[in-house]
C-alpha cells in the first residue's frame, strides 16, 4: 500500500524536488500551505491543504481527524508544528538550519574567531541567547522536535541556492553582468569558503533518510552541497556560464564593503559543514555537483530576474551603487601602483617543501627509475 506523506510546506525551493521525489516512490502526496505561492511544476495530482503553517491554531484544525504515515515538516512555526503533528504520524522528518551552531552567526565567539573546520553534528550549539538568540532559537526548535517526536529525523540547512530562493546570492553577480559591469569587488582575493546546499540537493538528502528510515531515526544530519566553492569560484562559473569577461579586484575585507552583502557576515571566515554522517549513514552523494548547479541556477535568475529594489535585494542589502564601487576600486588600484619595492636582501619564497608553479626549480635535470 502506497504510503501517505505530508509535506508541509512543499512549494518552495527545496519543496518541489522533494515533492516529485516523493511521487516518484510511489508515495500519495499532500502539501499543507498558505496557498500564496502556487507553482506549475507542483503536479495535479498532489493534495492541497490551504492552512497557516505559523498559526497553531489553523494548523490544529487541518490536521484534526488525520493521520499520516510520514510527516515532513520544512515551513512554518516548527515547534508548533512538532506539537501539532504528535500522535499524527508513524515518522517525522524536520528541516532546521545552522545557526544552531555556535559560532555559525558569531564567530567571535571563538579565540581566534572563526568557526572550527569542519562542523559536525557534535559540535557546541546555541546554548546561551545572549550570545545568538537567533542561534538558540533555532536549537530550542529542535529540542521541541525530539521531545514531540523521539525517533524524528532532523536536518541542518545552510544557505539554499537555485529556482525560486528568496535570498539569491548569486543575484549579486547576475544583476551586475545583465548591468554590464566589467568589474566585481572580493574581499581576500575571494578566499571564503562558505557551505551552501542546492536546492535538489537538500530535497535529496531528505529523501535518503526516507529510503534509509533505519539509519535516519532519532538523529540529525548537516546536509548540503558535496563540495565547498569559495566565493570567488562562484563568481567565475557564473561569469564564465554567461560568457561575459569579469575583472575580479580583491581588496582587504575592512576595506571591500561591495563584497560583503556575498559573504554574509561580519568576518571573512569560513563556515564549512562535516557531511560525514550524511553520506556514511544515508548513502547521500549530490544529485546536482555543486559547478553544475551554480551555473544552472545563473541561468535560471537571468530567466526570472528580481525585481530591482525588490524584495530579494532589500534582504540582500546591496545598493549596487556602481559609482561609488568604481571609486573604491580605482583608489585601491592607484595605491598598489604607487607602493614601492621593499628591496628585500633575499626573496620571501613558498618554502622548499614546496613545488609546484613559482617554487624551486628541480635539482636533477632528469628522473630515472
Amino acid at each position: 500500500m502506497a504510503e501517505h506523506v505530508l509535506v508541509i510546506g512543499g512549494t518552495g525551493p527545496t519543496g518541489i524536488p522533494l515533492v516529485n521525489g516523493l511521487l516518484q516512490r510511489g508515495a500519495h502526496v499532500t502539501i499543507l500551505h498558505r496557498g500564496h505561492h502556487e507553482r506549475r511544476e507542483t503536479p495535479p495530482q498532489v493534495a492541497h491543504l490551504h492552512h497557516d503553517p505559523y498559526d497553531r491554531d489553523d494548523l490544529e484544525r487541518a490536521l484534526e481527524g488525520r493521520r499520516f504515515d510520514t510527516v515532513i515538516a520544512m515551513y512554518g512555526r516548527l515547534r508548533a508544528v512538532a506539537a501539532a503533528t504528535k500522535g499524527r504520524t508513524g515518522r517525522f522528518v524536520s528541516v532546521g538550519g545552522v545557526p544552531a551552531y555556535r559560532g555559525w552567526m558569531n564567530p567571535g565567539l571563538f579565540d581566534p574567531a572563526g568557526l572550527p573546520v569542519p562542523v559536525s553534528e557534535e559540535a557546541a550549539t546555541v546554548a546561551d541567547p545572549s550570545e545568538d538568540e537567533k542561534g538558540w532559537r533555532v536549537w530550542r526548535s529542535e529540542q521541541a522536535v525530539f521531545e514531540a517526536h523521539p525517533d524524528a529525523t532532523h536536518f541542518r540547512y545552510p544557505y539554499v541556492y537555485g529556482p525560486y530562493q528568496p535570498v539569491p546570492r548569486e543575484w549579486l553577480v547576475v544583476r551586475r553582468i545583465l548591468d554590464g559591469r566589467r568589474r566585481i569587488v572580493v574581499a581576500d582575493d575571494g578566499l571564503t569558503l562558505h557551505h551552501y546546499g542546492y536546492t535538489e540537493n537538500l530535497a535529496h538528502a531528505l529523501l535518503c533518510a526516507l529510503d534509509r528510515p533505519e539509519r535516519a531515526q532519532g538523529k540529525v544530519f548537516n546536509a548540503a552541497d558535496e563540495e565547498v566553492l569559495t566565493c570567488r569560484q562562484v563568481i567565475e562559473l557564473i561569469a564564465h556560464e554567461l560568457d561575459h569577461p569579469l575583472e575580479v579586484v580583491s581588496l582587504p575585507f575592512d576595506l571591500a564593503t561591495p563584497a560583503w552583502p556575498f559573504i554574509g557576515q561580519p568576518l571573512p571566515t569560513h563556515r564549512v559543514l562535516d557531511l560525514s554522517a550524511l553520506t556514511r549513514d544515508l548513502g547521500y552523494r549530490d544529485a546536482v555537483p555543486a559547478r553544475a548547479a551554480v551555473r544552472r541556477t545563473a541561468r535560471w535568475l537571468v530567466a526570472h530576474r528580481p525585481a530591482p529594489g525588490g524584495d530579494e535585494e532589500r534582504v540582500l542589502q546591496d545598493p549596487f551603487d556602481y559609482a561609488a564601487e568604481d571609486r573604491l576600486m580605482d583608489g585601491w588600484l592607484q595605491l598598489r601602483a604607487g607602493l614601492v619595492d621593499p628591496g628585500f636582501a633575499v626573496a620571501p619564497g613558498f618554502g622548499l617543501a614546496y613545488s609546484g608553479p613559482g617554487g624551486r626549480p628541480r635539482t636533477m635535470a632528469s628522473f630515472e627509475l
